[in-house]
């Protein structure tokens, strides 16, 4: 489920809050955590190693759509909620056709696929993006490459559908990285 405006605002304020409340001799402001690039390990797709300087993480969970053409399962799009742990304890954006990603702060990044690889036949492919446009302000403007990475799931049904134009939605998550050029 895409958040609303009401829940993007209400998030931008909590967080604009918390940050303004945070005493900086004592604790340092509100910001999702950017690990270090030693963080992302590609193992067998090491051709996925993205350029720049990492900017931003998030893990995914949501869905990847595909639609019955009576002889395959195409992909429609993705619909996932971006959180800022994997204990999916804070909303930190959505992602959906496009490919698109958006910040709860309301930037934006476009992509395309410029590599892709398959570690796991059970899960969709680990890729390499490359930003096709970006907005802000926020933490995704200025974004020019995005990876992603350790998927479970969202492999297209191997079952026929059962009249064209059958949708389905397949469970999956993801880790996704962004990176701003040097």
């Amino acid at each position: 489920m895409k958040p609303t405006a009401f829940h993007r605002a209400w998030l931008i304020v909590a967080t604009t809050l918390i940050a303004a409340c945070a005493d900086s001799t004592n604790s340092p402001r509100f910001a999702p955590a950017a690990p270090s690039l030693t963080t992302v390990n590609l193992g067998t797709c090491s051709d996925l190693a993205a350029s720049g300087e990492l900017t931003f993480h998030a893990y995914a969970a949501g869905v990847q759509i595909y639609r019955w053409t009576g002889t395959a399962w195409d992909f429609v799009a993705p619909r996932a909620t971006l959180y800022a742990d994997a204990q999916r304890s804070a909303i930190v954006g959505s992602h959906y056709a496009g490919p698109r990603w958006e910040s709860v702060s309301g930037s934006t990044v476009n992509g395309a696929v410029a590599k892709r690889c398959t570690p796991n036949s059970n899960a969709i492919a680990w890729l390499l993006l490359d930003a096709t446009s970006s907005a802000g302000p926020g933490v995704l403007d200025g974004v020019t490459q995005i990876q992603r990475v350790n998927t479970v799931g969202g492999v297209a049904p191997s079952a026929p559908g059962a009249v064209v134009g059958d949708i389905a939605e397949v469970p999956y998550t993801a880790e996704y990285f962004f990176y701003r050029g040097e």
